[in-house]
């Protein structure tokens, strides 16, 4: 196993910066989820742990050796890595075991241990009936798992995963997102995923790195970025949350009153006074009745579907000037237009200027 440590790194295409002077920490053991947009600067990152990048500015680390920056640079082939692409890269003419076995080759080995290790992979990733099977006579989710053992069998300290699950229909890819985590607490190697679906990001991995334009937005375990995202770019991307805008009046610790719509709520948040946004999803908001007692927010259906056994609810709240749209759950299908009542029961409050 090994850690991962970036200090200030930058990487520059013409025209663009992919990555933003970025920092960050990955542990040893930990599955580490690189998560954003399309174009955010995730996939550069993989490929400066993997050096098939030099940084322009900064310096990376695996373990206690720099291996970028400062003038120094080590390649690919001498950084104890492993890597799955979402494309697979196995040799279609060779059997399971020989795809696994590839890798072994140059590593001074002998046959032996060689077959001993390409045993202990396919046994880890579930295939040790498949060997002498071609990857054309596998399916899209047993063809990774070829991969992923391949890269198993070098025993690397890092196994880095670009898009793994990309290519795989959706209930393939949650059979493999079950056996991703199974594999990483049986190998106990440092994981590296990158993706831009947050649902596998907040799966499988112990740390998410939210990146968005080549920064880092934020960097936490799931549930902290679902329950106090640090800006409003993860308060959207993350669990489909809205932002309203909103004015702190009162902030004491983790507790915050705001105003919104004339009418006073108190929420968790640690915001200053002064203007703020209030992130709410669809769990943080319920419909009222007419008679509810306590702050209600008044509003109206602009839009409705239906989702996961309930009826997703779009509704317009605030005054004139100052709308913002909310997302709240009902048993009924609502009608455009009709008026309703809700009432707040969480959300997260960040400052206005948070970006």
């Amino acid at each position: 196993m090994a850690n991962i440590r970036f200090d200030d790194v930058s990487k520059r295409y013409p025209g663009k910066i992919a990555v933003d002077r970025v920092s960050f920490e990955v542990p040893n053991g930990t599955f580490f989820a690189l998560l954003g947009p399309s174009g955010c600067g995730k996939t550069t990152i993989l490929r400066l742990i993997a050096g098939l990048e030099r940084p322009d500015a900064g310096e990376i680390a695996i373990g206690k050796k720099p291996v970028a920056g400062h003038g120094r640079f080590v390649g690919p082939e001498h950084r104890g890595l492993g890597m799955v692409f979402q494309s697979y890269a196995l040799w279609p003419h060779m059997t399971v075991a020989a795809n696994v076995d590839f890798g072994l080759a140059g590593r001074g080995l002998s046959r032996a241990e060689r077959r001993n290790r390409v045993r202990e992979a396919l046994d880890l990733v579930g295939l040790s009936a498949e060997g002498a099977r071609r990857p054309h006579q596998l399916s899209g989710g047993q063809r990774q798992r070829v991969a992923l053992a391949r890269s198993l069998a070098v025993r690397p300290g890092i196994i880095l995963l670009d898009e793994p699950l990309a290519n795989l229909d959706a209930h393939l890819r949650q059979t493999m997102l079950a056996e991703f985590g199974r594999i990483h607490a049986q190998a106990r190697t440092t994981f590296v995923f990158v993706t831009h679906d947050q649902n596998e990001a907040m799966a499988l991995a112990d740390q998410v790195a939210v990146m968005d334009h080549g920064r880092l937005q934020q960097l936490a375990p799931p549930e902290e970025l679902f329950s106090r995202p640090a800006s409003p770019m993860v308060a959207r991307f993350v669990g489909q949350g809205r932002l309203l805008a909103a004015d702190v009046v009162a902030s004491a610790g983790r507790t915050t009153r705001i105003r919104l719509d004339d009418t006073e709520f108190q929420v968790e948040g640690a915001a200053p006074i002064g203007p703020g946004w209030l992130c709410l999803r669809a769990r943080d908001v319920e419909l009222a009745g007419d008679g509810a007692a306590g702050e209600r927010l008044n509003g109206r259906v602009v839009a409705s579907r239906f989702e996961g056994g309930d009826h997703r609810l779009t509704v317009e709240v605030g005054a004139a000037g100052a709308t913002g749209l909310v997302d709240v759950l009902s048993p009924q299908r609502g009608r455009i237009g009709e008026a309703v009542r809700l009432a707040l029961r969480g959300g997260w409050v960040l400052a206005r200027e948070a970006t």
